[in-house]
């Protein structure tokens, strides 16, 4: 794991969030690039002695200095747009997966297993176990395979909400009245955690999301004893 990565973002648990690493990555290298040539102009206009008194214009360097920010931005709208359509690409999704917003939890729906539904609301701290993540864990939680590509069909019952797992990538509006669809694919086992991410009333910081992503026998034997 990269140095910036370690301190700025969560792992990742998907190839998508893989990517958006890579675009972090070489934006910034790009912003330091222009830091350091700025700074050293500044420096140098700063501290050297020469001036020329009847210089008035330069169109060498402003055509200079007009051209390069064009192209610079070029380098990184590129793999924005290429980002932009792979987050929002759906392709042949195995397990379709429904999440509602409500003031101030979530409920899930797999309409694909009989009609599996559940609400999931956050641990209270006086319930808590040793084992649970504070703020973070919830009772029921989300549960889906991984290595299996996932749409989630987000909506909401009040106000907006937006469900996300950053380590996944995802990050999708919920807005009453409209379905919003996402998708993922986690490339490992383990609990994602994720929160509300549209300021949503007094208790928006207390609606996390927890996926528990599975190997697809357990998913299939935790559907068989949740129907």
């Amino acid at each position: 794991m990269a140095t910036w990565e370690s301190v700025l973002l969560q792992d990742s648990s998907s190839p998508l969030m893989e990517q958006l690493y890579f675009f972090h990555d070489h934006t910034l290298l790009i912003l330091v690039m222009i830091t350091i040539l700025v700074g050293t102009i500044m420096g140098n206009l700063m501290f050297n002695k020469f001036i020329h008194r009847f210089l008035l214009e330069g169109q060498l360097i402003e055509l200079i200095w007009t051209i390069l920010p064009a192209i610079t931005l070029i380098f990184i709208a590129l793999p924005s747009l290429k980002l932009i359509y792979i987050i929002d690409e759906v392709n042949n999704p195995l397990i379709t997966i429904k999440t509602i917003g409500h003031q101030w939890y979530w409920s899930y729906e797999y309409s694909d297993f009989k009609n599996i539904e559940f609400d999931s609301f956050m641990i209270p701290t006086n319930n808590m176990k040793n084992y649970n993540f504070r703020l973070l864990d919830v009772d029921n939680r989300m549960v889906a395979p991984f290595l299996t590509p996932i749409r989630m069909i987000v909506t909401a019952a009040d106000v907006i909400h937006s469900w996300t797992i950053p380590s996944l990538g995802t990050k999708v509006d919920a807005t009453p009245g409209r379905l919003n669809q996402t998708s993922f694919l986690a490339n490992r086992a383990g609990l994602f955690f994720g929160q509300c991410s549209e300021i949503c009333g007094a208790n928006h910081s207390f609606m996390p999301i927890t996926l528990e992503s599975v190997t697809l026998n357990s998913f299939i034997k935790w559907i068989n004893m949740t129907s």
